[in-house]
């Protein structure tokens, strides 16, 4: 157990510790704890230096409970353990001063791509870093590598943005403000203000469109958005909450990643991996006790991948006097692999009533615009 403790970079009693190194070329300036020590001793109103950025690092192994069958790990499980690092990082921050105690709380993840697959037995390596602060809200990167532990092979699976607003211990519906950082350059507020003002007007037009509810239907048509449309009912327990019990955004993706691999695998029938997530936003609160219905329904399909929308919503069943409430909303990218591992063609979906094409042709559009982008990158540089 020691050695396998000291491969895994686990501290005392199990606890996962930062670890120093990442990758070939990656390391951390200093080890977590000992960064944020530094950054409460400079005094009373301390300031994070981007100059030389503080980052947290953690990692475990991957058990068959975290994969499919065909031994791809869940991206849920991926998702978890990226919102888990941005949730420790943006709450030491906010309570790096002396003032009231808070914890952070997810507001949106951006869009995120699921780069290479994962594997059983392979270490999973996540390194979170605050790259931006407005006046209420964190900006969190967040980068997965994975490692085979038998070859010592490395390769980065993930890359995602993260924000993070402070909430009050004492009252979880008063947000407070965040303590600001110094950055190196003058550019890098600059583009993390930018980025700021971008995902607050994405996040208020997607929350005033997801209004619709997935509706069952009987006896529907093979490759019809109804034969694969799939929905989970879950009561948030303790588990599933933080000290202010509501539930963690880790845990909401997770649950929200499982129905659309079901809706994707109902769609194809075969075995299926999350290819990207689209920006993930958290609209509202869900405390402990409610009940959630996580719904998903195909929107689009091109000739490889499946396009699933999420929707989540929370019913207060033991407080009367709120209604039924649109939690939080993403669309899933989803691509059918044969038992080598490649890809494999996906049937057509077939939209039937009139929102269905409509959503069908948004989908499209950002399939389009993705794909238009990818192109772009990888164009070689003059």
């Amino acid at each position: 157990m020691k050695l396998l403790a000291r491969a895994l970079r686990l501290g005392p009693f199990g606890r996962l510790a930062a670890s120093r190194k990442l990758g070939a070329g990656q390391e951390l300036a200093e080890p977590a704890g000992r960064c944020w020590a530094s950054i409460r001793a400079a005094g009373t109103s301390p300031k994070l230096s981007l100059a030389r950025p503080c980052v947290f690092a953690t990692g475990r192994i991957m058990r068959p409970d975290d994969a499919n069958v065909a031994g791809n790990v869940h991206g849920g499980t991926i998702l978890k353990m990226i919102e888990e690092a941005g949730a420790i990082i943006s709450t030491r921050h906010c309570n790096s001063q002396n003032g009231e105690r808070c914890v952070a709380a997810l507001a949106r993840v951006e869009r995120t791509d699921f780069l290479s697959p994962m594997c059983i037995g392979e270490v999973a390596h996540v390194s979170a870093e605050i790259t931006y602060t407005s006046k209420h809200s964190v900006e969190v990167q967040v980068n997965v590598l994975s490692e085979n532990i038998l070859t010592g092979a490395k390769k980065l699976t993930n890359k995602a943005t993260l924000w993070y607003v402070p909430l009050s211990l004492k009252n979880v519906d008063k947000v407070l403000e965040v303590p600001p950082v110094v950055y190196s350059r003058q550019e890098q507020e600059e583009e993390g203000r930018k980025r700021y003002e971008a995902q607050k007007l994405e996040r208020m037009e997607t929350k005033w469109r997801n209004g619709d509810i997935v509706q069952p239907v009987l006896n529907p048509e093979p490759n019809t958005v109804s034969y694969s449309q799939s929905s989970l009912i879950h009561l948030v327990g303790p588990s599933d909450c933080t000290l202010h019990g509501f539930v963690h955004g880790g845990v909401t993706m997770k649950l929200m990643d499982e129905v659309a691999g079901i809706v994707a695998a109902r769609h194809c029938k075969t075995n299926i991996v999350t290819a990207s997530v689209d920006a993930i936003n958290f609209h509202d609160k869900i405390r402990k006790g409610c009940v959630i219905t996580i719904s998903g329904r195909m929107t689009f399909t091109s000739n490889k991948s499946m396009e699933i929308e999420v929707l989540v919503d929370a019913d207060p069943v033991v407080d009367n006097s709120q209604k039924r409430y649109r939690a939080a909303s993403a669309f899933f990218t989803y691509v059918s692999l044969s038992q080598e591992g490649k890809p494999l063609p996906v049937p057509q979906l077939v939209p039937e009533t009139e929102d269905e094409k409509r959503r069908f042709e948004e989908g499209k559009g950002r399939y389009l615009q993705m794909k238009a982008k990818r192109q772009g990158q990888a164009e070689p540089q003059p």
